[in-house]
């Protein structure tokens, strides 16, 4: 059975986010620090929206319709919860430690300033100094952390396809995908919602951005 999974926002967000991680990595080994900082923007709004859509959004986006306790991830393990779609208990833990781990390095980073102090993160001249180097540190430090979560995802992607035969990339690209009998679709979030999530992404975008020597 075929049905519903994922929204067309949520699989843009995704796919955005994939881009923006790259570029941003890009930017920064070639130490073109401008568009390095305007793609942080970019990407602190991206992840603005899906937080907002993560509590308004459509059903399988909504952090309370895959985020669970331990009773659920141990039903899970021993294939015993219920039918679902979307993330499931044990994938979800994944979900939030990137969507939290990509937050802090792109906040630290707005924060950051290179060791000379000529190229400032957008929101630098908010601390000192010493606190916009250490936050440089640790956005670099993050950064590193989360190409290896980066890659453990897709390590984890690569099992399903290939122990455990199910396509996890198809339904992000397409919408649609396989379903266990008996569960439900995917339900729509309206309009105005997502009008919301994108208002809200853009205001606190251009909040940082007005204040940002870009």
């Amino acid at each position: 059975m075929r049905v519903r999974i994922w929204d067309w926002p949520t699989r843009l967000f995704h796919w955005l986010l994939v881009v923006l991680i790259a570029a941003a990595w890009w930017t920064a080994e070639e130490h073109l620090l401008t568009w390095h900082y305007r793609i942080g923007i970019a990407t602190f709004c991206l992840l603005v929206f899906r937080i907002v859509w993560g509590f308004i959004g459509s059903s399988t986006a909504r952090f309370a319709s895959f985020v669970r306790g331990p009773r659920a991830i141990r039903g899970y393990l021993r294939d015993a919860g219920p039918a679902a779609i979307g993330h499931n208990p044990l994938g979800a833990l994944s979900v939030l430690a990137l969507l939290a781990l990509t937050t802090i390095v792109v906040t630290l980073g707005l924060f950051a300033t290179d060791e000379d102090g000529l190229d400032p993160g957008p929101l630098s001249h908010w601390v000192s100094y010493d606190v916009a180097e250490q936050a440089q540190e640790l956005h670099e430090t993050g950064f590193d952390l989360l190409l290896v979560m980066t890659g453990l995802h897709v390590a984890a992607i690569l099992y399903y396809a290939v122990v455990r035969r199910h396509n996890l990339v198809g339904p992000m690209l397409t919408g649609r995908g396989a379903a266990p009998e008996g569960a439900e679709a995917m339900r729509a979030a309206a309009t105005w919602r997502l009008a919301v999530a994108v208002a809200a992404a853009i205001l606190l975008g251009w909040w940082i951005w007005s204040g940002a020597p870009l």
